[in-house]
């Protein structure tokens, strides 16, 4: 159990270093070739830092391990609303100026009652990955479209200010994309010996694991960076990398997921994570759309969002270590 709990903690410790490396190669090799700052904000950065999620479920899914790859990517949308936005706004309270983001926050709640509809019947099949990737490929493809055509944004300019006080040459930009992807599969593998290893020894399904441990360690990068944005001013940032996130966690994680190896899925899943996941899904969009006048996540609100992840995550290892 010690050694799973090692590795654990140094595939976490590695994959988030690898992905900030990852995401800031990314974002300057893009913005050398000429990628516009709005489109980076919301696919590079937004969609990057999704990528320890990607690989740590794919593994687990190409390893036998569903719930693992299920539990890392629902309990990572539930931890990036909750816990990240939470304590993002606690540091400072969000204000949504762009119009992007307004636009993505109805998208998102739309997607997050099209992946509850798809597990209604108690398993995921590769048709129903088929259709969540065919849904992030047509919305890929929104994105990418408004990134090109909407050249006046407040994330614009906040992914512009960034990049400048991060500039990097090609090269060092290309080597750390490339390390930092390389990286990230070898951390992944680690993290997910470890985790089915620990759940092995506690007896307790890998589900658990996945929407505890494994979810708040693959979403430290966005903690990182929505922390980091917020402290700086840059609101739009902060939620981007959010909304972003949990739209590739929701549609491409779970579809290469389900590509790999259809899977059942446990009862709780959707009466539990899936609710829990929707119901916080609807009030960010309550909150942060602003019917009458740009939306606001404020202190008291943050606090709130963090009560319901610790009231989430306490439920969770109570009924787990009851049974």
């Amino acid at each position: 159990m010690l050694l799973s709990l090692v590795a654990i903690a140094a595939g976490l410790a590695l994959l988030v270093w690898s992905a900030g490396k990852f995401v800031e190669g990314s974002a300057v090799t893009a913005g050398h070739f000429g990628m516009p700052p709005l489109l980076i904000g919301m696919v590079v950065v937004g969609f990057g830092t999704s990528a320890p999620e990607m690989v740590v479920s794919a593994l687990a899914a190409a390893q036998g391990n569903p719930g693992l790859a299920l539990g890392n990517a629902y309990g990572s949308n539930i931890t990036n609303i909750a816990l990240i936005l939470g304590i993002t706004a606690l540091i400072a309270p969000i204000a949504v100026h762009s119009q992007v983001m307004r636009k993505e926050l109805p998208i998102l709640t739309g997607v997050t009652a099209f992946a509850a509809w798809q597990l209604w019947d108690g398993e995921l099949s590769r048709g129903d990955a088929v259709g969540l990737l065919l849904v992030f490929a047509g919305l890929l493809a929104w994105t990418i479209w408004q990134g090109m055509s909407q050249k006046s944004d407040a994330l614009a300019g906040e992914v512009t200010a960034e990049m400048s006080a991060h500039a990097m040459p090609i090269r060092k930009a290309l080597l750390w994309l490339v390390v930092g992807l390389l990286l990230l599969i070898l951390s992944s593998r680690i993290l997910v010996w470890g985790a089915v290893d620990l759940a092995t020894a506690f007896g307790v399904s890998d589900l658990v694991i996945g929407l505890t441990i494994v979810a708040v360690g693959t979403s430290l990068p966005e903690l990182a960076s929505s922390v980091i944005a917020a402290r700086k001013g840059e609101h739009d940032l902060a939620l981007g990398n959010i909304l972003g996130s949990n739209l590739f966690n929701t549609l491409a994680v779970v579809g290469i997921a389900g590509m790999i190896s259809p899977m059942a899925v446990a009862p709780e899943v959707l009466s539990r994570d899936v609710l829990v996941m929707a119901a916080l899904t609807v009030g960010l969009f309550v909150l942060g759309y602003g019917f009458r006048g740009p939306g606001r996540i404020n202190r008291f609100e943050g606090m709130g969002l963090l009560l319901c992840f610790v009231a989430y995550t306490a439920y969770l290892l109570a009924t787990t270590f009851a049974a």
